[in-house]
């Protein structure tokens, strides 16, 4: 454990039976599309892979912006970043992993302080009363926990999309996303959920079914949606995104 980050004292994070709590990671924990920021990284390797990058980029940015088909245009653009023919599937996979790891560590500064201390300190408050914490993330699970390894937070579970090879590249198999991020939390053995954490008009399955939502760092046009969509009193806060809306809360240090 690094000597800056938070120790964790008092009860054993994730006691069984402990209540259930989930953080979403984008907008969330961290300020920004992880997934995007890495996917970018990928294509910008390559001038053949930016240049296809923006030519399918026509057909590709639509089907991101759409629910229906984000999947398929992520899978795209995702594709482009990870085309290596001549690897074996397998390969492929365990090369995205040495990819993130490269992208992390050439980018550490700027990633870690991406991630907003008031996010971390709700974290922390829940591990430390012994409540059973876990990642949902639209981004690759092995990207979520590299960054968090930034705050000694490498140990929490992280249910994210899953990978998959597909004609020399990878694609995105499972998206983490929706109803199917509430399907992964459920096979992976997290129902009953008792507090979660999101952004995200997306994320309306996993805040309905928590017993207490909590919306943080939403879009300013999507905050009377979630006053109107969620039960009364339902807090919605600002964790540090600058250009999200939100009651603000200040870091307590």
């Amino acid at each position: 454990m690094r000597e800056d980050s938070p120790r964790i004292t008092g009860k054993r994070p994730g006691l069984p039976y402990a209540p259930i709590v989930v953080f979403d990671f984008d907008h969330t924990l961290y300020d920004g599309d992880s997934g995007a920021h890495l996917v970018a990284w990928l294509l910008k390797r390559s001038w053949p892979r930016r240049i296809t990058a923006l030519l399918a980029a026509v057909i590709l940015g639509p089907m991101v912006a759409w629910l229906p088909t984000r999947r398929m245009g992520i899978s795209g653009f995702l594709w482009i970043g990870t085309f290596e023919p001549l690897r074996p599937g397998v390969e492929r996979r365990r090369l995205l992993d040495a990819l993130i790891d490269r992208y992390v560590a050439a980018n550490a500064a700027r990633l870690r302080a991406r991630l907003l201390p008031v996010a971390l300190e709700a974290l922390h408050r829940h591990r430390i009363a012994g409540d059973r914490v876990v990642i949902a993330t639209g981004a690759p699970p092995e990207l979520a926990r590299a960054i968090l390894d930034f705050v000694a937070h490498e140990d929490l579970p992280v249910v994210g999309s899953i990978e998959a090879p597909f004609l020399g590249g990878l694609v995105t198999a499972q998206h983490c996303h929706h109803r199917n991020k509430m399907r992964m939390l459920w096979d992976a053995g997290y129902d009953q959920i008792a507090v979660a954490y999101s952004d995200s008009s997306a994320d309306l399955p996993l805040l309905l079914a928590a017993k207490r939502p909590v919306v943080v760092n939403p879009k300013p046009a999507r905050v009377e949606m979630f006053r109107r969509v969620l039960p009364a009193g339902t807090p919605i806060l600002n964790w540090g995104c600058a250009d999200r809306g939100g009651e603000p809360v200040a870091p307590s240090s």
